[in-house]
């Protein structure tokens, strides 16, 4: 067999233009799941039975179904109700890049949630007491010392999310936009060469997963240096 480098190279644009879609879809997810997964994560360590409840529930459905279940529902499902049609949601639900982002959001939402929620456990005790005896109140307690203190914790956990959700970003080819699987889908279904279409595709999976390793590899030098063992 001889790969044909020629495809792969008129292709090429097509992948690149793929990439930065993959890289828009990361970005929005990674940012709004975020934004969720704080405070689910400071409801799941929370004394109070149906705080942490309601958490829990959430992110117990959510990792126990798969990504490509809830994507389908989002883009799939919710359009078979004449409510939904109707409504001014409707313009948002019916783009399927919004579909997608909200899907990979709600679903990296509740891993790093249970992510931040264990770092908040793994919390020094001293660092709490250090914080008491200073007089702080449990909320400034939070927002100025366990949560900045656990966010740092979390960082190889966290990276870890990042990249599996950048592998989860090829679900949405599935829903018509062309990331880097959807270049690799055209490539194949223009060329008929699925080898070299679906190996450009991992390679450009691989240049964005060391990217990203290495980018996750610095922040932790900086923020987790004081973690690190000391050298004698």
């Amino acid at each position: 067999m001889i790969f044909d480098y020629n495809v792969v190279w008129d292709s090429l644009p097509l992948y690149m233009s793929g990439m930065l879609e993959t890289l828009k879809l990361l970005a929005i997810s990674l940012f709004f799941g975020l934004l969720v997964a704080l405070p689910l994560g400071l409801m799941r360590v929370s004394r109070q039975p149906l705080v942490n409840g309601i958490a829990w529930l959430y992110t117990y459905v959510i990792r126990g179904t798969p990504m490509l279940v809830q994507l389908f529902l989002i883009y799939y499902g919710l359009a078979q109700f004449e409510a939904v049609r109707n409504s001014v949601l409707w313009p948002w639900l019916s783009s399927a890049t919004f579909c997608a982002c909200l899907a990979f959001a709600i679903n990296t939402s509740a891993y790093t949630a249970e992510i931040i929620a264990g770092s908040l456990r793994a919390t020094p005790p001293g660092e709490i007491e250090a914080a008491k005896a200073m007089g702080m109140s449990r909320a400034g307690m939070y927002r100025r010392i366990l949560l900045p203190s656990a966010l740092r914790r979390a960082l190889p956990q966290y990276s870890n999310e990042v990249i599996m959700m950048l592998q989860t970003t090829s679900l949405a080819s599935i829903v018509t936009l062309i990331d880097i699987t959807g270049a690799a889908r055209t490539v194949n279904a223009q060329y008929y060469l699925p080898f070299e279409a679906y190996i450009t595709a991992g390679v450009c999976y691989l240049c964005l997963t060391f990217i990203l390793v290495r980018l996750f590899k610095l922040a932790e030098r900086r923020w987790l240096a004081y973690l690190a063992p000391r050298r004698h």
